[in-house]
């Protein structure tokens, strides 16, 4: 899973669903993709809330790991959803697919990231990623506690 990059806050005017990303966002974006890119992942499908902040970390960071934008699966319900609405889209992934991103917001993804895993994380930061693996046979058997937290990056993590 991804949190969005660090969004900007300067033009008050802008709905939350609209803000952009700040310049901050639009380095630690590219630079976590180019970590992802780097670990040689192997992402095959990116799932992103379309609201601005993260529908644009997500085609920064597919940029940088060679993966088509215009096959970035947009999807509403991932906007400010809670822990059991993202395991449930979790749940719903087609079984063609073994490495799957998903970008969107806080508080649920850090919510997702400890549900699935039992790790206590605090807070995934703008632009984190955790990386969990699941010892199952289709995506609708993930559930909470039965993910292993395999790293947990970001941008101000210099290890």
């Amino acid at each position: 899973i991804n949190r969005h990059a660090k969004s900007s806050w300067d033009h008050p005017d802008l709905s939350d669903f609209d803000r952009p990303l700040n310049k901050r966002g639009l380095k630690d974006a590219p630079e976590m993709g180019k970590r992802l890119s780097d670990k040689n992942e192997g992402i095959q499908l990116f799932i992103s809330s379309p609201a601005n902040r993260a529908i644009s970390t997500a085609r920064l960071m597919a940029g940088e790991i060679g993966y088509p934008q215009d096959k970035i699966q947009e999807l509403q319900d991932i906007y400010h959803a809670s822990a059991r609405t993202l395991l449930d889209i979790v749940n719903r992934i087609q079984d063609d697919y073994n490495r799957v991103i998903l970008f969107g917001h806080n508080p649920g993804f850090t919510d997702l990231a400890e549900n699935l895993t039992g790790e206590y994380l605090g807070n995934v930061p703008t632009c984190g990623i955790c990386k969990i693996e699941f010892q199952v046979e289709s995506w609708n058997e993930v559930g909470f506690e039965n993910g292993i937290l395999k790293y947990f990056d970001y941008p101000k993590n210099k290890t």
